[in-house]
């Protein structure tokens, strides 16, 4: 088992859940998007900016009579191209640390500690940063503070993903004094005290105003339904890749050192 093998393997994989993603998207998340960008244009809400963080929304700035590309393509062929580059990038991602981790996760076989790496990045990179600052649609947030708001997701994010790390490495290093149970205890604790921590003392984000509820709760379930597809894409194929691959690689050795005791 190697690293290119992995990595050829969470590409492929990055590459199917960007299209399942993209029909996620264009499905359960662009009605709503459509929703807010009316909304929007009705003049019932103030200026807004586009910014989202979540592969659910990419590319959905509305066409103006300005916009060189129109709304169409970007819920159609934009949202497939930027779906499909965030798959395979992602995809790639997630094998490579997948390829560092095994044999350094406690007894895991590979396919186990695949899908504990894939774990831990969707709820450090993903759900947690989500919970704290959540995905707006059109007509929701104030265009001055777009850049403020961007660094104070991108700050969480780097807090969770770190902690993430550094939490996984203290589990590991207590596993073989205190066993299982109590290492994996340890480590979620550190992480959950780390970014309880950040998410007070960076600032919170209320810039809804009189948008309507009921759009902003459709439109940012829809947004976390996106995310959780690609990550559940990558985290399932990948697991079953890796596992055939090391089931195959353990039968190529067994059967080496069979012929090898004849």
């Amino acid at each position: 088992m190697t690293v290119r093998a992995l990595l050829v393997r969470g590409l492929l994989v990055g590459l199917v859940a960007g299209f399942a993603t993209f029909l996620v998207a264009h499905q359960v998340g662009e009605p709503h998007v459509e929703t807010a960008i009316a909304l929007e244009e009705a003049g019932t809400h103030a200026p807004a900016d586009d910014h989202t963080h979540d592969e659910a929304t990419a590319g959905h700035s509305h066409d103006d009579g300005g916009a060189v590309v129109s709304r169409h393509d970007q819920r159609t062929w934009g949202l497939l191209t930027g779906s499909l580059a965030v798959g395979l990038a992602l995809g790639g991602l997630v094998a490579l640390v997948s390829a560092a981790a095994v044999g350094r996760l406690g007894r895991m076989t590979p396919g186990q500690s695949t899908a504990t790496v894939a774990l831990i990045g969707f709820v450090s990179y993903a759900l947690v940063p989500f919970l704290k600052y959540p995905a707006n649609p059109p007509a929701v947030g104030d265009g001055s503070t777009i850049g403020a708001r961007t660094g104070d997701y991108f700050a969480f994010v780097l807090v969770s993903v770190v902690a993430a790390v550094l939490g996984t490495l203290l589990a590991r290093r207590l596993w073989p004094q205190v066993g299982t149970y109590a290492a994996v205890l340890a480590g979620v604790g550190a992480y959950v005290v780390v970014v309880a921590v950040a998410g007070q003392v960076l600032p919170t984000v209320n810039e809804v105003g009189d948008f309507p509820a009921d759009v902003l709760w459709y439109f940012r379930r829809a947004s976390l339904i996106t995310i959780a597809t690609l990550w559940a894409a990558i985290g399932i194929g990948l697991t079953g890749l890796v596992g055939a691959l090391h089931r195959r690689d353990t039968a190529t050795t067994e059967r080496r050192t069979l012929a090898a005791s004849l």
